[in-house]
C-alpha cells in the first residue's frame, strides 16, 4: 500500500493533517512534536523501527524524546484514538460498513512487557512468548483500517498487582476475556455513532451466545462464525446442534460462491437454514454452512441476525469481510511498524499502537482517494448527452 505512494510529500502532508486533529491533546510541545516525528518514521522504509532508528529518522540526537513521549509524559491516548477514528469515519464512513473483531500476537522476549506470557499467537500459529492485542477494524468498499485496540492481560498478570504496577497497569484494570474486550469496543462504536451496518468475528468470539444476544437486543446485524457444536432454537428443538442441520439438505440448496476478491477467491459451497422461527417479521435468523469444495467433510458455520430480505450472497459477503482484518494486521505490521516497538509498559503499548494505527489510516485513506481519482478519470461522463439543452431550431 505505502510503496505505491511515491510522492513522499503527499503522505507527509497527510500525516501532518492527521496530527493536527489531535495536537490539542498534548499539554507540552515536546510530546506534540515527538508524536509528529514518530509517525513518518513508522512508515519510512527502515529495516528496524526501534527508538534509535526512529530518532535518527526524526533528526534527534538519541531516542530519549521518543521514549518519553511513549512512556513517561502524560497525554490521553484514548482521546487521540477517538480523533483518529473520527478521521477514518470522515473519509471512509459508510452506513453499510462492517466492524470486524480479531486479535493478533506480538512476539517479545523476556517476562517484563505488559501482558506477556506463553500463549497462543494467531500470527505464529502456535504457542509463543508474546503479547496479544484485540482490535476492531472498520471495513468498507473503499478501504479498511483499525479503529480500536486493547492489550489482553492474562490472569497471570491481573492476579499479581505488584507486577502490574511495575508495568504501568493501574489497579483498576481487572482481568477481561477477549470477548469482553470485543463487546466493549463495539459498544463504544455504537455509543459514539460510528456508521456501520454489520458486525462479524471468528468463532473464538462468535461462539459467545451472550454477545450474539446483546447484539440482537441492540438490533445490530451480525454474521458470527461459530462451531458445529453450538446450538440454536428450531421448530423441533430449543437446543439443536448446528452440525445436525445440514446433512439431509438437498444438493440444490447449496450454492458455490466466492467470499473474497483477488488471487485467492476463497470459493466454497454455501447453504443456509432458518432458525429461531418466532421473531419479528422484518428480521431473520439463519445458520450458514460453508463447505470446502475439495474436502466436503470440512464445514464451517455462521449464525446470523439480519433483515428479512438479506440474500445468501449478501451474508456470504459479510462473512468474507472477516479476512479484511487479517489484511489490516499484515499491512500495518509490514508498512506502519505495528509490531515493531520497544515499549514494555501498558500505556506505552497503547500509545505505540494508536500512532501506528493513525499512520495506517493515513495510508489507507490516501489509497482510497487515489482509487477514486483513477475511477473518475477512467469512467465516461454520465448523461453528457441528455444533460445538453435541446435546440429550438
Amino acid at each position: 500500500m505505502g510503496g505505491d505512494l511515491a510522492d513522499v510529500r503527499l503522505w507527509a502532508g497527510e500525516l501532518a493533517a492527521v496530527h493536527e486533529r489531535f495536537v490539542h491533546r498534548f499539554n507540552r510541545s515536546e510530546p506534540r512534536e515527538s508524536a509528529l516525528a514518530y509517525m513518518p518514521g513508522l512508515i519510512a522504509p527502515l529495516q528496524r523501527k526501534n527508538g534509535w532508528t526512529l530518532a535518527e529518522e526524526a533528526g534527534h540526537d538519541g531516542p530519549d524524546r521518543i521514549q518519553r513521549m511513549l512512556n513517561r509524559i502524560e497525554w490521553d491516548v484514548d482521546e487521540v484514538l477517538d480523533d483518529v477514528r473520527d478521521y477514518v469515519v470522515e473519509n471512509l464512513g459508510d452506513p453499510g460498513a462492517v466492524l470486524v473483531v480479531d486479535d493478533t500476537g506480538f512476539l517479545v522476549k523476556g517476562l517484563r512487557s505488559a501482558g506477556v506470557q506463553r500463549q497462543h499467537s494467531g500470527t505464529a500459529g502456535r504457542t509463543e512468548n508474546c503479547q496479544v492485542g484485540v482490535f476492531l477494524a472498520y471495513v468498507t468498499d473503499r478501504g479498511r483500517t483499525l479503529i480500536d485496540r486493547r492489550l489482553y492481560l492474562p490472569t497471570s498478570w491481573t492476579d499479581d498487582r505488584e507486577r502490574c504496577r511495575r508495568a504501568g497497569i493501574d489497579d483498576r484494570v481487572a482481568f477481561e476475556t477477549k470477548v469482553v474486550m470485543a463487546k466493549a469496543m463495539v459498544r463504544k462504536a455504537i455509543a459514539d455513532r460510528v456508521p456501520f451496518g454489520w458486525v462479524t468475528a471468528d468463532a473464538a468470539y462468535g461462539f459467545s451466545k451472550g454477545w450474539r444476544s446483546e447484539l440482537e437486543q441492540a438490533d445490530v446485524f451480525h454474521v458470527m462464525a461459530t462451531t458445529g457444536h453450538d446450538t440454536v432454537v428450531t421448530r423441533w428443538s430449543i437446543d439443536h446442534p448446528l452440525h445436525d442441520l445440514f446433512p439431509g439438505l438437498p444438493r440444490q440448496k447449496w450454492r458455490r460462491r466466492s467470499c473474497g476478491a483477488g488471487a485467492d477467491q476463497r470459493i466454497y459451497d454455501w447453504a443456509r437454514v432458518e432458525v429461531h422461527p418466532w421473531h419479528r417479521e422484518d428480521r431473520r435468523h439463519w445458520v450458514i454452512a460453508r463447505r470446502s469444495v475439495s474436502r466436503p467433510e470440512e464445514i464451517s458455520y455462521y449464525i446470523t441476525y439480519c433483515p428479512a430480505d438479506a440474500t445468501l450472497d449478501e451474508l456470504i459477503r459479510i462473512a468474507g469481510s472477516r479476512w479484511a482484518v487479517k489484511e489490516c494486521f499484515q499491512s500495518a505490521k509490514q508498512e506502519c511498524g505495528l509490531d515493531d516497538y520497544q515499549v514494555r509498559r501498558y500505556p506505552g503499548w497503547h500509545r505505540h499502537m494508536t500512532l501506528a494505527m493513525a499512520a495506517h489510516a493515513c495510508l489507507t485513506i490516501l489509497q482510497a482517494r487515489a482509487l477514486d481519482t483513477d475511477k473518475a478519470e477512467t469512467d465516461p461522463p454520465s448523461s453528457s448527452i441528455s444533460a445538453s439543452p435541446k435546440s429550438d431550431a
